[in-house]
This record gives C-alpha cells, structure tokens and sequence, in this order.
C-alpha cells in the first residue's frame, strides 16, 4: 500500500498538461468516485492497525499534492488564454425574429366572446364526448329525431357520442346552477358529414343562454342586436325568420345585412342582401323543466352560431378546409391581427 503511494505520487508530479479537458480527466481519474486516490481511502480499512496513522497521514499528502496540482494547472491557463478561432463572421446582418400567427378561428371567438363579456355573460365549458342525455334527451330530441342517426353523429356506444353543439354544455350549466343564468358556450363540435368546401365533419360553435324571470323574446332580439352591431359595425341591421329547433320555442334564423355589398347585392349574399349567421328562440319549457328548472317562474332565451360562418362573413374565405389543413401561407395573412 505504502509503495502505491509513492507510485501514485509521482504520477502526480509528473502530470503536465495545457487543455483543460486533460486537466479534468486527471482530476476524475485521480479524485473521482472510483479514481485512484479515493480508492485508497476505501482500502484504509485493511491497514494493519500500527500502520494506520502514517498511511493516513501519507495518504492526506497525496490528496493534498493532487488537488494543488490541478490548481495550479488550471491557473497557468487563465494567466495564458489561447485565442479560439471561429468561422462566425461578425459583419453579416442578423435575422428577423420569426413571429407566429394566431388562428383565424381563434381571434373570431375572441372577438365573440369578448362582445359578450361586456354585457355580462360567462364562458362555460364542457366535455367533447358526451352522453346521450346532455347531448339530446335533455334538450328535448325526440327518440326518432335524424339528428340521432348515425349519418349525423359520430357514436362511440350507443349512449355515447362526440357532441354535436355546445348545448350540451348548457345543459350542464343548467344541472348545477340556479337562475339567473348568463353564460355562453365556445367550443368544437363533431358532425358526420362528407368534408367539402362548405362543410366540414368538426367546426367551432358559440352558444349563449339566458335564463332569468320575465325574460322575453324582445329582450333576446336586443341582445343579437347589440352583438352584431359590435361585431360587423354601427349601421348592421338584422332580421329574424321562423325556423324549428327541439330546445327552442319560438325558434328563429337571424339574418345580417351584408356588410360587403351595404345591401345592394353581391355573391357573397347572393344578390339578397341579407346572410345568416345563426339560430335562436326562447329556451323550450321542457328543456327547463328537464333540468329541474321551473318553468313557471323563470325563463330563457338560447342562441348559437358557428365561428367558420362568423369568420368567412369577415374574411370572405370561401372553403372551409382552409381552416384545418395548417397552410402557413393562409395562417400568416392574419398576422396583422394578434
């Protein structure tokens, strides 16, 4: 052991070295967990008990010599820094940084939802997968609707499906809270339709509910009226036509005046002056009551549109497959609007 040492010693001594990769390969084969030194120590143990004290001490002095050598290495090369030559030249401009785009679909919800937030409505969500109950029964779908067959709904079992809109999510509103209620529901929703330039088997809906006592259906016409001013600007008008929806009573298409062609006639509107931009009525007795609401005291409207709608009216983007396919020569035209 005791010539070991003395072995060890001089290989120290003798070490010499101008990189600082050499200089911390010697230190971890001298000093590190399995290093020559440090294995030493380990062996103390097996010292004959009167030589324990001068091995120990001889052992100190060889640590002690490592750990200056390294030291002192590793100072001569600060006091003589080598020059590093680089192929980096220094005179060519920078480039750009590279901003992102934020998605059509996306600043066209959040201009929707931030219309609405000023007049007081919450943002509710919920699952995409969803139960029979809240996606149909609840809001009073017929056993024998279409909407229930399976060319319109992607089932997962028979009592499970991806939601079809985001009244699903209202229902749930309605389950767990007491009225007033002012929410609206943005959300992506799944229909099993061929995909083609004007429809698409996934989009994204915006649905709103209001539920509060004596509210009418005058009060909704202000609300829509109120939004799409916001949204399309100060001279936009708007019509209600009768439709039939199974959640709603009496249920109505809004129409907008054409923004494009201020009513005159163009392609976009086809020659009417007037496109539609979504579906409401007054929240159906029967959904109320379903989800243990009484609908002698209180009362609701219920609206909802699609986004892929709202944002081809105000982009004019014709296809909807433009939205999905991840085209960056599409996303970066909307740069301008983050």
């Amino acid at each position: 052991m005791f010539e070991e040492i003395n072995n060890i010693n001089i290989e120290v001594q003798n070490f010499q070295s101008k990189s600082l990769e050499e200089i911390d390969q010697f230190r971890i084969s001298y000093l590190g967990k399995k290093g020559k030194i440090t294995l030493l120590f380990n062996n103390f143990k097996l010292i004959p008990v009167e030589q324990k004290k001068e091995f120990g001490a001889r052992l100190n002095i060889l640590k002690s010599s490592a750990l200056e050598k390294i030291n002192l290495l590793k100072s001569s090369l600060k006091d003589h820094p080598k020059s590093k030559k680089t192929d980096t030249d220094y005179t060519i401009p920078g480039q750009p940084m590279n901003f992102g785009s934020r998605h059509p679909i996306t600043l066209i919800r959040d201009r929707i939802i931030n219309v609405f937030s000023h007049i007081g409505f919450s943002i509710s969500e919920g699952p995409e997968v969803e139960d029979d109950w809240h996606n149909f029964t609840a809001l009073n779908f017929p056993e024998e609707h279409p909407a229930r067959d399976m060319q319109d709904t992607f089932f997962i079992t028979d009592d499970i499906a991806l939601r079809t809109h985001t009244s699903s999510v209202q229902v749930r509103v309605m389950e767990n809270s007491k009225p007033p209620i002012r929410t609206i529901s943005p959300g992506r929703v799944y229909r099993n339709e061929a995909i083609s330039a004007r429809a698409h088997c996934f989009f994204h809906q915006v649905e709103g509910l209001y539920i509060d006592k004596n509210v009418s259906f005058g009060d909704m016409k202000q609300t829509l009226l109120y939004f799409t001013k916001s949204l399309f600007g100060p001279d936009t008008k708007i019509r209600l036509r009768p439709s039939y929806f199974p959640f709603t009573e009496p249920s109505a298409e809004v129409d907008v005046s054409c923004t494009i062609c201020s009513q005159k006639g163009c392609n976009v509107c086809k020659y009417s002056g007037w496109l539609e931009i979504m579906g409401c009525g007054m929240v159906d007795p029967n959904v109320l009551e379903n989800c243990n609401i009484n609908s002698n005291i209180y009362s609701g409207y219920a609206f909802g549109m699609g986004v892929e709608r709202i944002a081809q009216l105000i982009y004019q983007v014709n296809d909807l497959r433009l939205y999905s396919e991840n085209d960056l020569r599409f996303i970066k035209q909307f740069r301008s609007e983050i």
